[in-house]
């Protein structure tokens, strides 16, 4: 059941608990009783929504940042990427392989104030090496979810 439930609320994080005991075969109190232990063990970490801030009139820019680090003795990647995911800009950390160690998730209001996030808090940090960065032109898709769709006309075509 934990692996379906952790599956479903993924999807769709406002689920009902009526609703996912059905799917799960249960009853909803069983439901309630598994999504507090998963919490409680920060198997869930939390809940989110998705929004695609094209649609609205609020100006958004996402960069990724590459960051290329050096790892402090005893401490690998843990205590740089504590201190990058510290700031309230960055939207997320991740130790990556290839020719980077971090990838840095940044939302700012303008490409300026990405610029100066990187060139005043970033990149003077002790153990960081250098950094790239791309930003965001377009999105798809997100967190499973299409944001580009196009109303398609599914209707049948006859011919006489």
């Amino acid at each position: 059941m934990r692996e379906e439930l952790l599956s479903l609320i993924e999807k769709n994080s406002r689920i009902g608990l009526d609703e996912l005991a059905v799917l799960l075969g249960t009853n909803e109190s069983e439901v309630l009783k598994e999504l507090e232990t998963l919490e409680k063990e920060n198997i869930i970490c939390g809940y989110h929504t998705l929004i695609d801030w094209e649609k609205t009139s609020i100006e958004k820019v996402t960069a990724l940042i590459e960051v290329r680090v050096t790892p402090q003795r005893g401490q690998g990647f843990d205590k740089i990427a504590q201190r990058i995911y510290n700031y309230p800009e960055v939207k997320a950390v991740y130790l990556i392989s290839g020719g980077f160690d971090l990838l840095v998730i940044l939302e700012e209001k303008s490409l300026r104030e990405i610029a100066n996030f990187v060139s005043d808090k970033l990149s003077t940090l002790e153990s960081v090496l250098s950094t790239g960065t791309h930003f965001i032109l377009k999105k798809y898709k997100d967190f499973g979810t299409i944001l580009d769709k196009k109303h398609e006309d599914e209707r049948e075509i006859i011919s006489p």
